[in-house]
């Protein structure tokens, strides 16, 4: 549905921006042959059809002062962007401008600060008790299935019946994010549970099916598997899907697994992205309590 909403919003600037169609035409080519997921495309083409349709005209043919102002009321509105749609807006107009060789635009662009934000991660007991919530054996298995292996939303969405290896115990997640492959680990304990719930259920191609025939499940469906089951399992927390990903992640650092070695699993393009784990793993370091217990 949110996909449909975005391509309704570059269709209407291509009908009603004149010179939004070919300047998207020459974007769309450029993705595609630059290697850059569908999502990308998406994402920067809608934030750029937005700014589009806001000014009608092109974003190619803005001003600066336009573009800073546009950039100001996003920022100071009532009804506030998220952080990825601001992100993905100034990324976008970065991406087409370097397209038409329009340097100044780019400097002129803020830059975006990274987010020093630790990720939310759920206690082994959390996890347990997520686990065995779900109301259904669909929820328990998706959830226990992205923890085990680590998994992305997208990729346990787009993840197929072909490319689980009982045998060797692996899983073979396809052209990712950066469009990289690679292979997650197969839990002994996930493989009952994924064989029961595929006896039970019998999807055909992927994994976890959609409403419709045919279909992978949404990533809202992924979403609202996760928020109820958390209702159910009492646990407050502001997590989400990616935050069993983050789990898995320090539990592993826990457990004495290698941070390269992570790196590989988790996918990772980079070691310093991997290395944020090391500050909410407690590994290597003396428990940290309160001289309150000790002087009682």
């Amino acid at each position: 549905m949110e996909n449909i909403k975005k391509s309704r919003l570059i269709d209407s600037a291509k009908t009603e921006v004149k010179g939004f169609s070919a300047m998207y035409a020459r974007l769309e080519q450029k993705v595609i042959l630059g290697g850059l997921s569908q999502s990308t495309l998406t994402n920067y083409g809608r934030c750029i059809a937005k700014i589009s349709l806001y000014f009608h005209q092109p974003a190619i043919d803005l001003e600066v002062e336009q573009i800073d102002g546009y950039l100001q009321f996003l920022l100071t509105s009532n009804k506030q962007p998220s952080k990825s749609y601001f992100k993905h807006t100034v990324y976008g107009l970065r991406y087409l401008y370097r397209l038409y060789d329009m340097e100044d635009r780019i400097i002129k662009l803020p830059s975006l600060k990274r987010s020093n934000k630790l990720p939310v991660v759920l206690s082994i007991n959390e996890c347990k008790r997520l686990f065995k919530s779900g109301r259904i054996l669909k929820h328990r298995v998706l959830l226990s299935l992205v923890y085990s292996a680590g998994l992305r939303s997208q990729e346990v969405r787009k993840l197929k019946w072909n490319d689980i290896d009982f045998d060797r115990k692996r899983i073979h997640i396809r052209q990712s994010k950066y469009n990289k492959d690679r292979y997650a680990p197969l839990s002994e304990k996930m493989i009952i549970g994924l064989l029961r719930y595929k006896e039970a259920y019998q999807p055909k191609t992927y994994v976890f099916n959609g409403k419709k025939h045919g279909d992978s499940l949404s990533p809202r469906g992924v979403q609202w598997a996760m928020k109820e089951t958390l209702k159910i399992a009492g646990i407050t927390k502001e997590a989400t899907i990616h935050t069993l990903r983050h789990s898995f992640a320090t539990h592993l650092l826990e457990m004495g697994m290698d941070l390269d070695t992570l790196r590989s699993v988790l996918g990772h393009a980079h070691l310093t992205t991997t290395m944020i784990y090391l500050h909410v793993a407690r590994i290597g370091k003396s428990k940290v309590f309160s001289p309150f217990d000790r002087i009682y």
